[in-house]
């Protein structure tokens, strides 16, 4: 299993998998997987993957916690 080690935004590929989104939250995969289900959330399916591009995921942060990353 490859391991995800990004010290800062700028190291996020461009668009991040659930397992991603997990590391980076620090969250379980389960928990990914429920986050990038809800509404609100910006994700894209393409096929049977499940994708996010790293400016929506940065802007969902911020407007999530009310702060900058």
């Amino acid at each position: 299993m490859k391991e995800y080690f990004y010290k800062s935004y700028d190291e996020l590929p461009l668009t991040l998998s659930v397992r991603e989104i997990a590391k980076v939250l620090g969250i379980s995969k389960t928990s990914a997987y429920d986050l990038v289900r809800s509404k609100g959330f910006p994700v894209l399916k393409i096929g049977s993957r499940l994708i996010v591009p790293k400016d929506k995921f940065r802007k969902w942060v911020e407007q999530n916690i009310g702060g900058s990353i």
